[in-house]
């Protein structure tokens, strides 16, 4: 945690919400770059170091037996339903983180819903979410990168979180070891390197007590003997093998220190000499090449002149033929123009034209159809059945009209003749 804390820059919230806000917001872009297609990756990245400061592997992760996401996992589609489910949950911990009481979604709430109510504690805690919500239900992309995103630095600024500067381990700079040659003796190491031979190899070397002692011996035979010449007795080719054979074995070199400044200065005399030898050769050369040079631009400025004089009257002709065409280019665009509304007005016309031939259409179909006239004599017909239907029972009404009428009649009569004949039948009596 510390060395991810301390790799990451103290910029990167600020940065990345600018990022993501300009980019994964939906906000109107003027012009993105060639790789603002993958920067949801690195939103992502971010994201996950995030997390992982927030300690969501113990308190999320392993309490609700998820597998950890991929540091690219809500950048690329791999299963929509399943990243769903998993930016919810993710979302409702990291709004609980900031402080805000958010129940956990479960699998079969309203997507719509869990949606809204994250935006709304999004735009609660000060972040824009000026996109659609829709862009949040397929569980991928730079919306959903971006919203958690916002989250996870809002919990890290609730908690307390601060950037701190990295700190660099201290690396103890070892000593530089030269290696020994086996031919070369140091003068701190001459005496033990002597007393080593001596002990391994006595018979190559002369043991120098031995011959201390000899030497003493022998100054004390001859002080009690008289002077006399001294005559050597050894064999000049035994001695000369001896010194042959003895002389590598004392021979003594002084390795030298890189770091005198004796060294240096030499070196730098050294340089400074071969850099002056290679300056007389490389100055003729140069001095070679540099008229070289010189002469061939006054060659070539010489052939430009000539080639200008020469090509006079064309670069002339080239200039009136470019006037000309700047001129016929304009007509032409005049004429375009013109072109261009008279193409509308006949657009115009022959849409009105359209218009009147589907009309002139319209009435001859109607003229030229019988159908009406069809339907007419139907009506007609119809009414003619409905009349002697009419009439029909215009008679059965009159004749049941005339039926009661006669009736009515008959029964006054009766009465009539009742009503007389009892006042005859008393005045008879």
């Amino acid at each position: 945690m510390a060395a991810a804390a301390a790799v990451i820059p103290p910029s990167g919230l600020e940065d990345g919400v600018s990022r993501a806000r300009g980019e994964g917001a939906g906000e109107a872009v003027v012009e993105r770059g060639p790789g603002a297609a993958y920067h949801m990756f690195v939103v992502m990245e971010d994201l996950v170091e995030k997390l992982k400061l927030l300690r969501y592997e113990e308190e999320l992760l392993r309490k609700n037996n998820l597998k950890p996401p991929s540091r690219h996992y809500f950048a690329l589609p791999t299963n929509p339903g399943e990243q769903f489910y998993m930016f919810c949950t993710l979302a409702a911990w990291l709004i609980n983180k900031t402080g805000h009481p958010f129940e956990q979604p479960q699998e079969y709430d309203d997507p719509n819903a869990t949606i809204s109510n994250i935006l709304s504690e999004l735009r609660s805690l000060g972040r824009t979410a000026d996109f659609p919500p829709s862009k949040l239900k397929s569980g991928y992309g730079e919306h959903v990168c971006y919203v958690l995103d916002c989250l996870a630095e809002e919990a890290l600024k609730y908690i307390g979180f601060t950037w701190k500067r990295p700190s660099y381990p201290v690396e103890e700079l070892e000593e530089e070891t030269v290696p020994e040659d086996d031919a070369e003796l140091t003068l701190s190491k001459v005496d033990e390197d002597f007393v080593e031979e001596e002990t391994d190899n006595e018979e190559n070397f002369i043991d120098l007590n031995v011959l201390k002692a000899q030497t003493y011996r022998l100054d004390t035979n001859e002080s009690a003997k008289q002077e006399d010449i001294l005559e050597s007795t050894t064999d000049a080719a035994e001695w000369s093998l001896e010194v042959e054979r003895v002389l590598p074995q004392l021979k003594v070199t002084i390795r030298t220190d890189n770091k005198d400044w004796r060294i240096h200065v030499d070196q730098m005399h050294q340089h400074k000499s071969g850099i002056e030898s290679a300056l007389k050769e490389t100055k003729g050369f140069l001095d070679k090449l540099h008229n070289e040079i010189s002469r061939t631009l006054e060659k070539i400025g010489s052939r430009e002149k000539y080639i200008n004089n020469q090509l006079e009257h064309l670069v002339q002709e080239y200039r009136g033929a470019q006037a000309q065409l700047s001129e016929a280019r304009e007509r032409y665009q005049q004429g375009n123009g013109g072109v261009t509304e008279r193409t509308r007005l006949l657009s115009e016309v022959t849409e009105e034209l359209e218009k009147v031939k589907q009309e002139m259409e319209e009435k001859g179909s109607s003229m030229t159809d019988g159908t009406p006239l069809v339907k007419i004599k139907q009506s007609l017909t119809k009414l003619k059945q409905e009349t002697v239907q009419m009439d029909i029972r215009i008679g059965v009404v009159e004749h049941t009209l005339l039926q009661s009428k006669l009736k009515e009649k008959s029964n006054m009569t009766r009465d009539m003749h009742a009503a007389v004949t009892p006042e005859s039948s008393i005045g008879f009596y």
